[in-house]
């Protein structure tokens, strides 16, 4: 099982491409990347909305998304959001893996 959020960050004039590309060239993104848990933080932009940015952010259980949170890093991502005057939307979502259909199965090319 993993925890995925995925974190749609709205802003103007580019600034949510701008904080991505902040977090990927400051080294927190990596830094992320390096936590205990975390499995994926990658940033991906929407073609029909150039004002957006997605993250997808996942996590092997809750307890690493609560040790991510209560961590530093958190207050360096907080500053940059307020940076780039950033509003958020966030969705989570819980794997399940193990119990793909055959039917969707058919349409998975590995």
């Amino acid at each position: 099982m993993s925890i995925t959020m995925n974190l749609y960050y709205t802003g103007k004039d580019g600034n949510a491409r701008k904080f991505a590309e902040e977090m990927e060239q400051s080294g927190t993104a990596a830094l992320i990347r390096a936590e205990d848990g975390n499995e994926k933080y990658d940033y991906f932009f929407p073609m029909s909305d150039p004002e957006t940015v997605l993250l997808i952010d996942s996590w092997k259980d809750q307890e690493s998304i609560d040790v991510h949170h209560a961590s530093p890093m958190m207050n360096t991502i907080a500053e940059l959001r307020e940076k780039y005057d950033l509003h958020m939307r966030a969705e989570r979502y819980i794997s399940d893996d193990e119990s793909i259909s055959d039917a969707d199965k058919k349409f998975i090319k590995k």
